[in-house]
């Protein structure tokens, strides 16, 4: 606090000096100056009118506020610079109302004369031309170069309040020099470049992208970003997460030479993250071509995307997509002359579903599709089911590393992260309902318990629900609390979970939310009607508001918060990224045969090697089995340890 006050101090005195040095402070005589720095204002404990003092010199009546006996030219040697402007200096003598009469105050009787109360600003803003003496009796007297000599007051039974010897101006800035200090603070904000209001997406430039004609640094257009000026920033970013990313890193550094990828073309459908862009880097190392749109409209960092594009990336993707732009982005990765993908990248299930019913014959040329979220793995399995996949896919959603990590620790760290950007909310206390406890609810229920709140579950599989019961937590039906709960989370990946008649019911305040992938989770479409009104607050929180005044704080228009309004470990999606990248190699490079037409979970043998890439940041050791110990457990002392129906 005290180096915040001051720097406000110091911005405030250059805008008061107009650019001058401040006068130093009196420093030859220690004890005179003191007294003469302090400011003494008598305040009456009868009356709230000015309190006269004792003064050697009558004061024309057409001084304005009470303050010392100065001549003209001692008034204009305080005078700030002309332009400079100092909010709290003293009006001239002219332009001052009349003072009251002689004797109008209760200490009248101090002086024959009108005395006045020195202001702060009067006797701080020392004029050198003033001389400092010690009054016969003992106290202080300002004497100025034309002879007037000017008694400070003398203390009587009042209330004596003292400013700040060391500050230079009176502590209560006008609104002027409010105004003035915040254009100062907030130009010296956007002119550093590590703020994040160099990059933001708080412009004014609402065109979008799609009608823009941009190009990178090689010539090249084949992309569409947000602002490929941004890319400088996205490029920092990137670079800061690939501290985090041991793993992709260290592949590679290890399959760079041997280019695995070498022939692949990859369509990918993911969040646009600096993590996803290590990863397609990460890829194009490897020998890959890759083209990438938004999985998701809100998820998207502009900085980065322009980064990749910048980098020779097409990158079809922008923060704040409408539903047509979607699936434009998702069409451009795809339909372009000359350009067959024989892989598939996706988390949702969106663009294997666009190639499969946009372009049929290129849906059977591709060699393999790799998904990660519950919504494309269903989708899938729908597909394999009715006998129409028509390639492998690698279900990574399923895979330990990717259940055990991502969806449990990451959501664990990043549910709360996204609440308290989004509601600046405290959760001690708060009651909550987490729909669903799988792996994404067991971490968001664990998160908000550590942190004091009352945690309510529903779920349908008993086996969770048993689950739930044993980690301390009440199953209940959602109509049971629905009326209560300041917070409701849904986290299953169905549709519908949160009803119309869910929302009407909630009380007022209630803050509503997903962690699913998908925003069908939430009923947003029924909201959308005449008599409810809907209010931005922020950027992606909305207040819906019902006609009796009740409203509900609606976050992401019911999408994946953590990705939406925050961000996610980087760490974890580190192992994610990699399991991703390894499930490609081994499709791309399978022998024809090994994988049907059908849905594979990773091999187990790639998730111990995905972890194990992950264990010398932490300077963690293995132990290794003996060949008597291997023996025993009939294992390979290399591996895989564990059979595939364990549960971890």
């Amino acid at each position: 606090m005290e180096g915040r006050s001051g720097g406000m101090g110091e911005g405030r005195g250059r805008e008061a000096g107009g650019g001058a040095e401040l006068e130093p402070e009196l420093e030859s005589e220690p004890a005179v100056a003191v007294e003469a720095v302090m400011s003494v204002q008598v305040v009456s404990a009868a009356a709230t009118a000015k309190v006269p003092e004792v003064e050697l010199k009558d004061l024309s009546p057409s001084e304005a506020e009470p303050q010392l006996g100065l001549s003209t030219s001692a008034v204009s040697a305080m005078a700030p610079p002309a332009g400079g402007g100092d909010p709290e200096a003293p009006a001239p003598a002219a332009e001052r109302p009349p003072a009251p009469g002689p004797g109008s105050g209760p200490a009248a009787a101090l002086s024959p004369a009108a005395g006045k109360v020195p202001q702060a600003s009067a006797m701080k803003r020392s004029d050198p031309h003033h001389q400092h003496q010690r009054h016969r009796d003992g106290g202080e007297a300002l004497v100025s170069p034309d002879g007037t000599v000017t008694e400070a007051p003398r203390t009587v039974k009042k209330q004596i309040q003292f400013a700040d010897q060391k500050q230079e101006f009176n502590k209560r800035p006008t609104k002027i020099g409010r105004r003035s200090l915040s254009r100062s603070i907030s130009q010296s904000s956007t002119d550093s470049y590590s703020s994040a209001a160099s990059y933001t997406d708080s412009s004014d430039d609402e065109t979008s992208p799609r009608d823009k004609q941009q190009k990178n640094s090689k010539g090249s257009s084949d992309f569409c970003v947000k602002n490929i000026k941004q890319a400088e920033f996205g490029r920092r970013e990137i670079e800061i997460a690939e501290q985090e990313m041991p793993a992709l890193m260290a592949l590679r550094k290890r399959a760079q030479g041997e280019k695995p990828l070498a022939g692949a073309k990859i369509v990918g459908c993911t969040h646009i993250t600096a993590q996803t862009a290590v990863l397609m880097e990460t890829l194009g190392a490897l020998g890959a071509q890759c083209r990438w749109a938004a999985c998701n409209i809100y998820s998207t960092l502009n900085e980065v995307a322009a980064a990749l594009a910048e980098s020779g990336f097409p990158v079809f993707a922008w923060k704040g997509e409408s539903e047509d732009d979607f699936w434009w982005c998702i069409d451009r990765c795809v339909n372009v002359e000359g350009w067959q993908p024989n892989m598939i990248l996706d988390d949702g299930g969106d663009l294997t579903h666009w190639i499969y019913k946009k372009y049929p014959n290129m849906f059977k040329k591709i060699k393999g599709i790799v998904e990660e979220s519950v919504t494309g793995v269903h989708r899938l399995y729908q597909l394999s089911k009715a006998g129409k996949l028509c390639v492998p896919a690698m279900n990574v959603n399923d895979s330990v590393t990717k259940q055990k990590f991502d969806n449990l620790y990451c959501c664990r760290e990043s549910i709360l992260d996204g609440l308290k950007r989004t509601t600046d909310m405290m959760f001690g206390g708060k009651q909550v309902v987490v729909c669903g406890y799988g792996e994404v609810g067991k971490g968001c229920c664990a998160a908000l318990k550590a942190m004091g709140s009352i945690v309510y579950v529903t779920e349908i599989d008993p086996i969770c629900a048993l689950q739930a019961c044993m980690d301390g937590f009440r199953l209940v039906k959602l109509n049971e609390v629905i009326r209560q709960v300041d917070i409701v989370i849904t986290c299953t990946g169905n549709k519908n979970v949160v009803t119309r008649e869910h929302l009407d019911r909630m009380k007022n305040s209630c803050i509503v939310c997903n962690m699913g992938h998908s925003n069908t989770e939430i009923d947003v479409a029924s909201l959308r009607t005449p008599e409810l009104t809907w209010e931005r607050v922020r950027s992606q929180v909305d207040h819906v508001i019902w006609p009796d005044g009740k409203r509900i704080v609606l976050l992401a228009e019911g999408r994946l918060l953590n990705l939406s309004c925050s961000t996610v470990p980087t760490f974890v999606l580190s192992i994610t990224a990699t399991t991703q990248a390894l499930a490609l190699i081994e499709l791309y490079n399978a022998p024809e045969g090994r994988y049907k037409q059908d849905v594979y979970l990773l091999p187990k043998k790639m998730d111990e090697y995905v972890a194990s890439l992950h264990l010398p940041t932490f300077d963690a050791h293995l132990t290794e089995l003996t060949d008597e110990q291997a023996k025993y457990l009939g294992l390979n002392k290399n591996g895989p340890f564990k059979p595939n129906y364990y549960r971890y």
